[in-house]
């Protein structure tokens, strides 16, 4: 009895705060790392500098260098910038075609339904992964195609989160990583990653997951993997009294993933989420905002939308808990005050009095305004993610209905060709070829996106001209919505800015969609550098009517 008493005083006090202890100095580990991200951050781009002096040098014939400096760029890139990481997605799949090589073009296409996954597209992603041909993978490649379409069931399933939908998409992750589970080597690191990675997609996480604690404890992981894993056994620690043991895990997690220069990254806003409920205002703020630095950085369109989700509401908090703190600092030094010159004359106490309450005055009105500040900067936020969310709603729902007729156009003409062979008619499944009008289905397409655009933004075409002189303004013709030039600064509002990007889109030249901006922007009233500014000022429907 003598020996268990002093043992259960061990387990209940010492052990609780020893765990509470090290969870801390992981958190101030951790603001040592963002302080130096940008050290790490520079020697990956160095890495990638010197990876693009290569590709430069390469022989342009020489497909196979070319394929493999493009393939270590990806990789550099491939969780650290989309938009780079895209473009030598694309190379390598180029690259591929020119070489007539079926298995790299297949191997590129799952690295493109990779990045179209981090970025959130959903329905693209699967456009892509679907066009892989898996008998011409190889065992490794075999493993990507299916741990990437697991986690694309897995993420949709998430995203969905309904009764109709998601137990389909989740039934559909598991087949797919017990698919990729049969193709890893064993006892290997993906074997063990998946194995753990099933547990959390089939909900099974009442017990630490021993496939997740085998690697983190035992097996010699890149920074990467280390954040990887640490996340992934962050969701086996979800119940009341596990809180410091994920909070510990997602630590770790962003450390590593700052180390790594990882910015898809989910540790460090999850982090964020999870000090917030304990009532760590201010690092929850510091981490979250990261957090969205991060995925603004990348280009993580979902992640941004869900981080845009919390960060006001975090912020606003930290205001409270700031101005909470300052009045009670102000609150103590008045006490002092009132006490030290209670012993000084009475009229030199009404005078300090007097003093004091002036200044107080002065300094709530000095927070007052910082307060008002913020709240006007938080109104101007939610503002904006108002609008970008009406935009995607519309759009998503626009792009659906056009995918869905194509497939529909497809299908028929599919149906019409199978028919046609069958019965030997060669000449007419030409003619059923030669029926498709690529114009009339592009002109199509702008004409819809041209009434979605002003559904959005009803005032465009008036604001626009605003800006323009009367003999300058444009205006659209009888049979046109919106003419070219209207178009392409209506890109612009809905956040497309890249000439190239706009110049696929209209099918014009880069040079061509520059002039159009330089000529347009050299008539307006307001100087170059504002034009774009005033663009972006116009309101979306929404807003109108709110207003």
């Amino acid at each position: 009895m003598r020996i268990f008493l002093p043992l259960l005083f061990l387990v209940i006090f010492v052990c609780p705060a020893f765990s509470v202890g090290k969870t801390d100095s992981l958190i101030a580990v951790l603001k040592v790392e963002l302080a130096k991200r940008k050290i790490y951050d520079n020697q990956k781009e160095l890495r990638i500098k010197n990876l693009k002096q290569k590709l430069a040098a390469a022989v342009p014939n020489d497909f196979n260098t070319q394929y493999d400096i493009c393939n270590r760029l990806y990789e550099e890139y491939k969780v650290y910038q989309f938009d780079s990481a895209y473009v030598y997605a694309q190379k390598l799949i180029a690259i591929s075609k020119r070489a007539n090589n079926a298995v790299h073009l297949n191997e590129s296409k799952i690295k493109m339904g990779f990045l179209l996954l981090s970025a959130g597209m959903f329905t693209e992603t699967f456009a892509c992964l679907n066009q892989v041909d898996t008998h011409l993978l190889g065992n490794d490649s075999k493993l990507q195609y299916y741990s990437i379409k697991s986690r694309a069931y897995s993420d949709l399933a998430d995203y969905n989160n309904d009764k109709n939908y998601a137990p389909f998409d989740q039934t559909e992750a598991v087949k797919f990583i017990d698919s990729a589970i049969a193709m890893s080597k064993p006892n290997s690191f993906d074997q063990l990653y998946h194995l753990g990675n099933k547990q959390v997609i089939s909900n099974n996480v009442q017990k630490p997951s021993p496939y997740y604690t085998e690697l983190i404890n035992h097996y010699r992981l890149t920074d990467h993997q280390r954040a990887m894993v640490a996340t992934g056994l962050s969701y086996f620690y979800e119940g009341p009294y596990q809180s410091e043991d994920r909070t510990r895990l997602l630590a770790i997690g962003a450390i590593n993933d700052i180390r790594s220069s990882t910015k898809e990254t989910l540790a460090i806003f999850k982090l964020g989420q999870q000090l917030y409920i304990k009532g760590n205002v201010e690092d929850a703020y510091t981490f979250i905002e990261q957090a969205m630095d991060d995925a603004q950085f990348y280009g993580a369109r979902l992640r941004k939308i869900q981080i845009g989700a919390v960060l006001p509401i975090i912020a606003a908090q930290k205001i409270l808990v700031a101005d909470k703190k300052s009045l009670q600092a102000e609150n103590e030094k008045n006490r002092f005050l009132v006490y030290f010159l209670s012993i000084t004359v009475f009229a030199i106490v009404i005078a300090l009095v007097s003093f004091i309450v002036f200044i107080q005055l002065k300094r709530v009105k000095v927070k007052e305004k910082i307060i008002e500040d913020k709240n006007v900067q938080l109104e101007k936020i939610n503002e904006r993610l108002i609008e970008d969310t009406h935009i995607k709603e519309e759009y998503i729902g626009y792009f659906f209905n056009v995918i869905s007729g194509y497939i529909l156009k497809l299908e028929k003409l599919k149906r019409g060709i199978e028919r046609k062979l069958s019965i030997k008619k060669y000449e007419d499944i030409l003619v059923s070829i030669n029926e498709i009008n690529i114009k009339k289905e592009r002109d199509t397409l702008f004409y819809t996106f041209d009434h979605v655009f002003l559904k959005i933004f009803p005032n465009f075409i008036n604001t626009f001209n605003s800006l323009f002189k009367k003999e300058d303004q444009i205006w659209p013709k009888d049979n046109e919505v919106l003419n070219t030039d209207l178009r392409i600064f209506a890109l612009m509002r809905l956040g497309i800015n890249d000439n190239e990007t706009i110049a696929n889109i209209l099918e014009y030249s880069v040079n061509t969609i520059y002039v159009y901006k330089m000529r347009i922007k050299a008539k307006a009233l307001v100087p170059s550098d504002q034009f774009d500014h005033k663009i972006m000022d116009i309101k979306a429907v929404d807003l109108l009517n709110k207003q």
